[in-house]
């Protein structure tokens, strides 16, 4: 079906449209393109440029008044695996309908606020037009069941983060001196086995210092078994997923997660990296200082200078909310730490095939809390201090810092200066006093929003069919009624097609995507899935019967049952995979996975 929505503000920071005048109309004849910058065409699930040969649109909606942008990206954001079902299973008692206690609320338990079901999570982001969203914490022994809870999210296109930097064969590599060359073919065949599209690391050499009783753990301390530091770990995490061609720098939980006074560890991890490419992620978790009479403080600026020193890092937020949520990490070394913090009483610790770690322990955030209220006041001041757009990532770590549903509130926060001012005198009084929250003016544009939210989170993830309203990407369009409120406005989208179709019209689910026969729609759905150049080159079949040794000397199974076929991704797991996630790479169709 040729559609044509005419008569919007289109807002494309990559292509710097910004208005509804064409290139040609403001006098720049050399980028333009021939588009009427008001009108977006799509068909066949693909946006195009206007058609020249005179057709009409099968379907024309009338936009005027309102913006509309590509569908929204979240980089990290907690949606699948076995940490999600830990954390469901723990807390049955406290969700709907046992937590209402006969108050006559008969919802089912995958309607929690804050931990709602597979289906119920593709549905609220996509009720707020985000069409996209990765899973920053896949385990390789545990990626089947993650990626099978995220076939689950129906509507959203997805992909994981392959959890790597406390497995005991990669920590053995290091310590042997291995050449880079090793380094590179190990992570590239596991971040493929496990259908992945970048590398996450976690407390780095931590979770696996843990297992030997270590309860501290920083960026140049020696692993008590093979002497490794987390800062050579990350230094070779960065060059390997640098030099194999992924997109997405190296995706970091720094050590000393929540300690008062990580700063520190912070910007030695940023340091480590050797000017390499490198995320921190949840950087509002590791921005703390040691001052004042509560001996923590807010560090923002601190990490914002590191910033502006190495232009090679980026940062997503990790913004809290106000109320009742669940912490679910691969940090068991500070969940077992924080198990004692945990509202209601009770936690999960579980130490992973000597892979990794998870720790589930509930929390609620307190606005009268004097550390509640200085993290909140943080992770706003890292998004308006740091000038560039494209650098920080609006998130909550969902669940960690509370639910992806806070993302309207959020962009109202940032967008409304005045809004902030109300928020910030109902937080704790010391809080508000240590803040610099309240001498900082500046209001996010919907151009940078935009920015944060769709093009720059396609750029740093390798997606270059996606976060643009460019001919020749995915038409996963939203369209806002423009309103005062950006708050208003976020939270219910006029419309929201998913790869051209129809599938949300002023809050209602509209169902599928306008055909009658659910049998008809084919399953729009793609895995995001890095499609690493030179694949069989760089992993020889030597180097993976060496690999495999090493697995089998410490894995309870064969490392071969680590990799996910195409064929099981697709006909066992219900995914459709796309090659994508190269660092300047062509048209994800045009790339292809390993089988």
């Amino acid at each position: 079906m040729l559609t044509r929505i005419r008569g919007s503000r289109l807002i494309d920071p990559s292509r710097s449209v910004a208005g509804i005048k064409s290139d040609a109309a403001n006098g720049d004849v050399e980028n333009y393109d021939g588009m009427d910058r008001g009108d977006l065409w799509f068909e066949e699930g693909m946006i195009i440029a206007a058609p020249t040969d005179g057709r009409a649109a099968d379907r024309e909606i009338d936009a005027g008044g309102c913006i509309t942008m590509a569908g929204g990206i979240d980089l990290h954001t907690h949606i699948g695996g076995g940490k999600v079902t830990l954390a469901r299973m723990l807390l049955r008692d406290q969700m709907p309908p046992w937590r209402e206690a006969g108050g006559g609320d008969f919802r089912s338990p995958g309607e929690c606020d804050f931990l709602p079901s597979s289906k119920l999570t593709a549905s609220r982001y996509l009720d707020m037009g985000y069409t996209t969203c990765l899973e920053p914490a896949v385990m390789p022994c545990n990626a089947r069941s993650a990626h099978a809870e995220m076939a689950d999210v129906n509507g959203v296109d997805c992909g994981g983060y392959c959890l790597l930097g406390n497995d005991d064969v990669l920590l053995q590599l290091i310590a042997e001196n291995s050449p880079q060359e090793i380094i590179n073919a190990y992570v590239a065949w596991m971040v493929t086995a496990t259908r992945c599209i970048a590398v996450k690391v976690v407390n780095p050499g931590g979770i696996s210092a843990f297992k030997y009783n270590v309860r501290s753990f920083d960026v140049d301390t020696p692993h008590p078994e093979n002497g490794v530091t987390p800062g050579r770990i990350i230094r070779t995490l960065c060059r390997a997923v640098y030099e194999i061609g992924l997109a997405h720098p190296l995706h970091v939980h720094c050590s000393n997660l929540g300690v008062p006074g990580n700063i520190a560890s912070t910007i030695a991890t940023i340091e480590a990296a050797d000017g390499f490419p490198i995320h921190i992620t949840h950087a509002q978790f590791h921005c703390y200082g040691t001052e004042g009479p509560y001996q923590f403080s807010s560090a923002a600026s601190q990490l914002v200078e590191a910033m502006q020193k190495h232009p090679n890092v980026t940062i997503d937020v990790g913004q809290i909310q106000f109320g009742q949520t669940v912490t679910i990490s691969a940090d068991s070394m500070h969940q077992y730490e924080n198990s004692g913090h945990a509202k209601p009483r009770k936690s999960v610790l579980v130490d992973v095939e000597c892979e990794a770690g998870c720790g589930v322990v509930p929390f609620r955030y307190r606005r009268r809390e004097f550390v509640h209220s200085l993290q909140w006041a943080i992770g706003l001041e890292l998004f308006l201090m740091i000038d560039d757009p494209s650098r920080v990532f609006l998130t909550t770590d969902h669940p960690n810092g509370g639910p992806f549903t806070a993302y309207p509130h959020l962009l109202g926060l940032l967008s409304n200066r005045s809004l902030r001012e109300t928020a910030l005198a109902e937080i704790h009084a010391d809080a508000a006093a240590s803040s610099s929250l309240a001498g900082i003016a500046r209001e996010y544009s919907l151009d940078e929003i935009a920015t944060m939210t769709r093009s720059a989170p396609a750029k740093i993830l390798g997606l270059a069919d996606r976060g643009s309203l460019a001919a020749g990407c995915v038409a996963d369009v939203v369209v806002y009624e423009q309103q005062n409120s950006a708050e208003k406005m976020f939270a219910v989208p006029k419309l929201v097609f998913k790869s051209g179709q129809l599938i949300r019209r002023d809050g209602e689910v509209i169902a599928n995507g306008e055909t009658p026969d659910a049998a008809s729609v084919p399953k729009q759905d793609r895995t995001l899935a890095a499609a690493i150049p030179n694949f069989d080159d760089l992993v020889s079949q030597e180097r993976i019967a060496d690999f495999r040794s090493r697995y089998g000397r410490v894995g309870t199974f064969a490392m071969d049952r680590l990799w996910i076929s195409r064929d099981e991704m697709e006909d066992v797991l219900g995914n459709r995979l796309q090659g994508t996630g190269i660092r300047d790479c062509e048209t994800p169709a045009k790339t292809e996975v390993a089988s």
